[in-house]
């Protein structure tokens, strides 16, 4: 109880929320971090799932290989890169590692959701003379779209919990927070961070649990 005590002081301390070391800015480093991979891993993944789905082509190839990701620690992963010539390239190696581990729930998530589509509103669609970009636009993609969300709610919560192991290699984040709590061998300090990082993954969870609730909606509207 001490502990978790002195860790609700550490977080109630306006000493500790403004200033370069403070958890806003931290807060602020993480979130950047955490969107702008979310962001690149939808650009790489979502086109990839979408096209394949629609075609019905090589998507169990293309979510099998990047499967793999799953197994391969995401340290592990950047602790190879920051050995690479890409280790000079500050941030780079921890994003691309992030990418990587947010690429496999994105690719499968998005491909499933697009052959589970009621192939027979498919064929009445064909059947109407849509081309194949109307019919992944129009038809496919919203009925897809809870699955291709549920994926990027996977891959956001994941990211923001695996973001800091940026602080590992030297950049920002809350989990900065953590390894200074470490280096001062200050248990409330790396609890506070801790549940930081927590109640960010799960105010990101609630965002896209509302998302997912009226997206639907929306692309009925947009799309039809």
């Amino acid at each position: 109880m001490n502990t978790l005590s002195d860790a609700w002081s550490w977080l109630t301390s306006a000493a500790h929320w403004s200033g370069e070391n403070g958890i806003w800015h931290r807060l602020g480093e993480h979130l950047w971090l955490t969107a702008l991979c979310l962001v690149l891993s939808c650009l790489i993944a979502l086109p990839v799932a979408l096209v394949l789905g629609h075609l019905g082509k090589g998507g169990t190839l293309a979510v099998n290989i990047s499967n793999v990701g799953r197994a391969v620690p995401t340290f592990a992963v950047l602790v190879l890169l920051l050995l690479t010539p890409l280790g000079t390239y500050g941030e780079w190696p921890t994003i691309v590692a992030l990418i990587l581990f947010a690429v496999p729930p994105l690719l499968t998530n998005a491909y499933v959701g697009m052959r589970e589509v009621d192939r027979d509103v498919v064929r009445a669609a064909r059947g109407m003379g849509m081309t194949g970009r109307q019919l992944l636009l129009r038809v496919e993609l919203p009925l897809a779209l809870p699955l291709v969300l549920t994926g990027v709610r996977i891959a956001a919560v994941q990211l923001v919990a695996t973001a800091t192991l940026a602080a590992l290699a030297g950049g920002g984040g809350l989990g900065r927070i953590i390894t200074a709590g470490f280096n001062l061998a200050s248990t409330p300090q790396v609890v506070a961070g801790a549940v930081l990082v927590a109640v960010f993954a799960l105010v990101v969870e609630g965002i896209f649990e509302v998302v997912q609730r009226f997206a639907p909606q929306w692309a009925r509207g947009g799309f039809g």
